[in-house]
C-alpha cells in the first residue's frame, strides 16, 4: 500500500468517526454519567466494533452483500431499530444522563462497552460506509501488511477519536455546566437517534 492511498483511508476513516451520530451521543452519555473510565470504555468497545467491521469487509463482507441484498436489509433494520430504541430511552431518560445523575445510579465500565460496542456493531450508517466506500481500498491491496493496515487504521482512528471526545466532556470546566444541561442534553440525542432511525428505514 502507498502512502497515497493510506493518506487518503486515514483522512475518510477520521471523517467518518468526527461526523456527528448515535456513536457521538453513546460516548457523551457514558462520559457525562459515568465519568473518565466509562467513556474511554466505550471510546475503544466502539472502535472494536470498528475494526470488526472493517475485518468482515477483507474477509469479503462487501462481496456477500451485493450477492445477497435481503442480508443488508436485514441488518438496516436491525440498525434502525436499535436506534430508534435508543432514542424513545433517551427522551424519556431511561439508562440516560439525567437519570444517572438524579438517582445516583451508577454504570460499570463492561456496560459502557458493551452499548458501545452494540452502537458500532448495528449501526446502518457504518455498514453502509464499509460497503461502499471502504471496500475499495480491499481491491487495491493484496498483500498482508496491507490488509493488516486497513484493518488497524479505523480501529485506531475512531478510539483516538473518541478518546479525545471523552477527555474533553470529563473535563471539570465543562462537566458541571453539561451535567446541569442532561434532560436536554438527552432529549435533543433522543431525538437525533430517532430521526436517523427514519431516515435509515425509508433509505432500505
Amino acid at each position: 500500500m502507498t502512502f497515497t492511498i493510506w493518506f487518503s483511508l486515514l483522512l475518510i476513516c477520521l471523517l467518518g468517526a468526527m461526523s456527528p451520530g448515535p456513536s457521538l451521543a453513546m460516548v457523551a452519555k457514558h462520559s457525562l454519567a459515568g465519568g473518565r473510565k466509562n467513556g474511554l470504555a466505550t471510546a475503544w468497545a466502539h472502535a472494536f466494533g470498528i475494526g470488526l467491521y472493517a475485518l468482515f469487509t477483507i474477509l469479503g463482507l462487501a462481496i456477500l452483500l451485493h450477492q445477497f441484498p435481503f442480508i443488508f436489509k436485514l441488518l438496516t433494520y436491525a440498525g434502525a431499530a436499535y436506534l430508534a430504541w435508543l432514542g424513545l430511552n433517551a427522551i424519556q431518560s431511561k439508562g440516560g444522563i439525567a437519570e444517572r445523575l438524579e438517582s445516583g445510579k451508577t454504570c460499570s465500565v463492561v456496560q459502557s462497552a458493551k452499548e458501545g460496542f452494540y452502537i458500532s456493531i448495528l449501526s446502518p450508517k457504518i455498514a453502509i460506509f464499509f460497503t461502499a466506500l471502504f471496500s475499495q481500498f480491499v481491491a487495491v491491496s493484496t498483500e498482508t501488511s496491507s490488509k493488516v493496515i486497513i484493518v488497524l487504521t479505523p480501529f485506531i482512528v475512531d478510539g483516538l477519536w473518541y478518546s479525545f471526545i471523552t477527555f474533553m466532556l470529563s473535563s471539570q470546566v465543562l462537566l458541571a455546566t453539561l451535567r446541569s444541561k442532561a434532560h436536554w442534553i438527552d432529549r435533543l440525542s433522543g431525538v437525533v437517534l430517532i430521526a436517523l432511525a427514519i431516515r435509515v428505514a425509508l433509505m432500505v
